[in-house]
C-alpha cells in the first residue's frame, strides 16, 4: 500500500515520507494534525477519518494458533477459554472489536500488545505458548513468516472478516480531502496501467487475491 501511495502521490508531484509506529500513536498523530495520514486502515479503525474513494488494499482477518492447538472458532463464545492477543488500537471486525472492547481489562481472556513491532511479540507469545489465538491480515502473517523463515510454524484457524483497505487521512488537516481525491486518482491510473499489478506481484499478491 506505501508503494503504491508513493507512485499514486508522485503523478501529482508530491513526495511520501513513511513512517514506523505503533498503530495506535500513528491514529493520535493523525488526530493531533502531526502526520497526514495513516496507512492500512479499516472504517472501523478511524472513523472520524478523511477516506478516499479507492481502496489501495484488501485485508483477511484471521485468527492464529500454536499449531498443536486444534481449536476451532465458532463465535466470540469459544474464545472464552483462551488468552486472545490483540494490537493496540487494532481494529478487526466489529464482533471480535467488541469482545476485545468488552474483557481488554481481563488480561485472562485479552492481553493489548503495544510498540511498535507488535507482531513479532505476538508470533513469539504463541510460540512461546503464553497466550492462545492472535487476529491477523492474513497477507501480513504469510509474509512475515516468510521473512522469518518459519512459514509453517503458526496454524491459521478460520477467516473472520474481510474488508477493503484504505490510507485515511487525518481529520483535522486541511487538504485531507485534496489528498484523498489525488491517492484515488493516481490509484485509479497505476491501475489502469497495470503498474498496481507490478507491485502487488513483487509481494507475491494479485489484484484478485
Amino acid at each position: 500500500m506505501i508503494d503504491i501511495a508513493r507512485e499514486a502521490f508522485g503523478l501529482a508531484g508530491i513526495n511520501v515520507e513513511y513512517v514506523n509506529m505503533s498503530w495506535a500513536r500513528a491514529l493520535q498523530q493523525a488526530r493531533d494534525g502531526y502526520v497526514d495520514a495513516v496507512v492500512g486502515a479499516l472504517p472501523g479503525d478511524a472513523p472520524d477519518f478523511v477516506f478516499p474513494k479507492a481502496a489501495i488494499g484488501y485485508s483477511k482477518i484471521a485468527l492464529y494458533t500454536h499449531p498443536d492447538n486444534n481449536w476451532q472458532f465458532s463465535g466470540v463464545d469459544s474464545l472464552s477459554q483462551f488468552t486472545l492477543l490483540a494490537i493496540n488500537g487494532y481494529a478487526y471486525s466489529p464482533e471480535l472489536d467488541s469482545y476485545i472492547a468488552k474483557y481488554q481489562d481481563d488480561p485472562e481472556k485479552v492481553w493489548i500488545l503495544s510498540g511498535p513491532a507488535p507482531l513479532s511479540r505476538a508470533i513469539e507469545l504463541l510460540h512461546q505458548r503464553r497466550s492462545d489465538v492472535f487476529p491477523e491480515d492474513r497477507y501480513v502473517m504469510q509474509w512475515q513468516l516468510e521473512q522469518d523463515g518459519s512459514a509453517e510454524s503458526l496454524r491459521m484457524a478460520t477467516v473472520i472478516h474481510e474488508s477493503p483497505l484504505y490510507v485515511a487521512f487525518s481529520p483535522v488537516g486541511s487538504d485531507s480531502l485534496e489528498l484523498a481525491a489525488l491517492l484515488s486518482e493516481g490509484a485509479k491510473a497505476l491501475q489502469s496501467t497495470g503498474r498496481v499489478a507490478e507491485i502487488l506481484a513483487r509481494y507475491g499478491l494479485s489484484w484478485s487475491d
